[in-house]
């Protein structure tokens, strides 16, 4: 793992979300993206190197939405960028770590995504990212 890719916050009002955000940032978000496979619209911020996501669920059924009610808006998971996700999540396995079902897909930002269990990170959902252009490039 390279470096934290960015800190995902879920939110229950995007808008209202961004808005504090880019008070408290002194930045406007620069992108917002739907990740329809995951029900879950994003924002995303950068101040200096650091990256924060916002997260608000377009469907009850969601991950965001489930975790808002059950621990309320939040940090959510923390993400890691990877400079390969097949061998990372290999190595990964292999340590013992558990792979969500589903796993790798296309997430928000230009990232191939997958996520770890929580249960074997001591409660911390971890995403592992890849630039969709570094995978094109070893094709």
């Amino acid at each position: 793992m390279n470096k934290i890719e960015h800190l995902g916050i879920a939110v229950t009002d995007l808008e209202k979300s961004n808005s504090l955000f880019e008070r408290l940032l002194g930045v406007p978000h620069y992108k917002i993206e739907e990740v329809k496979s995951e029900g879950v619209r994003t924002s995303f911020f950068k101040s200096g190197p650091n990256k924060i996501e916002l997260l608000e669920a377009t469907t009850p059924e969601s991950a965001i939405a489930k975790f808002i009610e059950k621990k309320g808006e939040g940090i959510h998971h923390i993400a890691f960028a990877v400079d390969d996700l097949k061998v990372e999540i290999e190595r990964l396995e292999n340590e013992g770590f558990v792979v969500l079902p589903g796993f790798p897909k296309k997430g928000a930002d230009n990232k191939m995504v997958a996520f770890l269990h929580p249960k074997g990170t001591n409660g911390v959902l971890v995403e592992l990212c890849e630039d969709i252009g570094t995978i094109e490039n070893k094709s």
